[in-house]
């Protein structure tokens, strides 16, 4: 199992993590983005080390078009974690991302303070990311209930939803977090930072050489 010896305190916020995996790859010859390798390890597993040492409640992620594939990586994975991944399958995935963030959003099952919502594609993402979403997090003020990572102007990734704006979002059928922030500016409170990881991610094959990353 993973050691927790370097673990940072544990956490302030009771995390839960939705890991959006059910994408196609299609700009990269139908490959799944969640399995291109990173100094010999899959991007799934390199976010699942990197949440470890925030002793997550519960890891979902939302599989699709490569469901098989993907979940197979999970079991693989899964015994080396002290907080393992539970997949999810999204059987239409061709209705696009929303529909795996709405089902993602309806299956975490524990009690949680924030929800780390990610993509699959992200190379630079990791554990020091995600502490200075939290971090964030912890100044948030008024209504403010999202914490979105912006670099130049442009929105990243990860986002944090608390868990009452979790429950808002399922609270209307239909809908997924991108609309729920685009409908409700007041809640979201902006983090302007110049870390390019939040913006960078995986689509072609420049990318897949750009990030020094390999299919197999």
């Amino acid at each position: 199992m993973t050691s927790s010896s370097s673990s940072t305190q544990n956490p302030k916020f009771r995390l839960a993590v939705l890991l959006l995996a059910a994408g196609e790859g299609s700009r990269l010859g139908v490959h799944p983005k969640a399995l291109l390798r990173k100094e010999g390890i899959t991007l799934l597993q390199a976010l699942c080390n990197a949440i470890q040492q925030f002793e997550p409640v519960q890891c979902v992620s939302v599989t699709g078009f490569h469901a098989e594939e993907i979940e197979s990586e999970v079991i693989k994975i899964n015994p080396s974690l002290d907080y393992p991944m539970r997949p999810v399958r999204n059987h239409a995935p061709e209705r696009g991302q929303a529909s795996s963030v709405r089902l993602g959003l309806e299956s975490i099952q524990e009690e949680f303070d924030v929800l780390l919502v990610a993509l699959s594609d992200q190379p630079e993402v990791g554990a020091k990311e995600i502490q200075e979403l939290l971090d964030e997090y912890s100044k948030r003020e008024g209504s403010e209930e999202i914490i979105l990572p912006v670099v130049n102007g442009k929105r990243g990734n990860p986002v944090l939803f608390s868990h009452k704006a979790v429950f808002n979002i399922l609270a209307t059928p239909g809908m997924v977090c991108r609309e729920f922030m685009d409908v409700n500016p007041g809640k979201v409170r902006t983090m302007h930072t110049s870390n390019q990881a939040f913006v960078l991610d995986v689509d072609t094959s420049e990318d897949i050489q750009k990030h020094k990353l390999s299919l197999t």
